[in-house]
């Protein structure tokens, strides 16, 4: 097997275990801030083993360090935000709903970068608005999760900008452990403002236990050292393109894991595809563009 073939197969294994990770959000019973707090203290002493067998020197600028907190609190904001979306609603309209994701980037971008917005990304924005107003129409009762979900992929969007900038200056692993660090101190720190450290936080159920260290291991250290380590051996188009069968491993997941909770209406299922489209063809104009730009140039 080729080490291209190889790689590309690792992806998809990556993707569906990230895909994964909404159907654990659901199964563990816990809140969703508790969850994220666990979550993120245990992939940092993780990740903290594996820097420490690499060697890695854990040193960074002060300014390095300010932008890691802060892209450790988004961070730890798009996660309690993502689960309390599971929980509010299900695992299938809090994927579909983050699917807008990329378009938050494609949004956000111009500004970030203070260029000028292409024409086709306010079109594909509309189209988008019309795939939510879609499934907002399912039932009254998941608006909570879609806006929650939303306010998740907004997170999302602006920590992967934050992190864009970053991943140049530092390792990964490095970068992973102090923006996981800040997230689980500032949570901490939140919690202990409202006065909602409770022993029931310390008191998780096996099961639960096992589902959070399975998320923070294998979903969170494995999977994201594991993705950096493929932009090695496969484009970042590809990367990107395949990523959006995120909320499709997802969905299929969670229909055969949790049943009946997780079957929507058709309507629903269209609006999703219309915002799955969008993103993918926003994706493939997109990098069609950067692909004249470096020939012309």
């Amino acid at each position: 097997m080729g080490a291209k073939l190889k790689n590309y197969l690792h992806l998809h294994v990556i993707i569906f275990i990230w895909g994964f990770t909404a159907v654990l959000g659901k199964l563990i019973t816990v809140d969703a801030l508790p969850l994220v707090w666990y979550r993120m203290l245990f992939a940092t002493l993780l990740i903290v083993l594996f820097v420490g067998l690499k060697g890695y020197s854990m040193k960074v600028s002060g300014k390095m360090m300010l932008n890691l907190i802060a892209a450790g609190i988004v961070i730890a904001l798009h996660w309690v935000t993502f689960f309390g979306a599971i929980k509010a609603a299900n695992v299938s309209v809090a994927l579909a709903t983050m699917s807008t994701g990329a378009l938050f980037t494609a949004i956000i971008e111009p500004f970030w970068y203070r260029r000028k917005m292409i024409g086709y990304e306010i079109l594909f924005g509309s189209v988008v608005v019309v795939g939510l107003y879609m499934m907002f129409r399912v039932d009254t009762k998941y608006v909570e999760g879609i806006m929650l979900a939303l306010t998740s992929a907004f997170l999302s969007a602006l920590f992967s900008l934050i992190n864009g900038k970053l991943i140049l200056k530092e390792r990964p692993s490095i970068i992973s452990f102090y923006e996981l660090l800040s997230g689980v101190v500032f949570l901490s720190i939140y919690l202990a403002f409202r006065g909602n450290w409770q022993m029931s936080y310390f008191q998780l159920s096996w099961n639960d236990f096992l589902y959070i260290f399975i998320l923070a291991s294998v979903c969170t250290a494995y999977a994201f050292i594991a993705s950096v380590h493929i932009l090695k051996y496969i484009s970042p188009y590809t990367v990107m393109l395949t990523i959006n069968l995120e909320p499709v491993y997802g969905i299929l997941l969670a229909f055969l894991l949790l049943g009946d909770s997780e079957r929507m209406g058709p309507i629903f299922y269209v609006g999703g595809i219309i915002i799955l489209t969008t993103v993918v063809a926003n994706g493939i104009l997109k990098n069609r563009r950067r692909f004249k730009k470096s020939a012309s140039s």
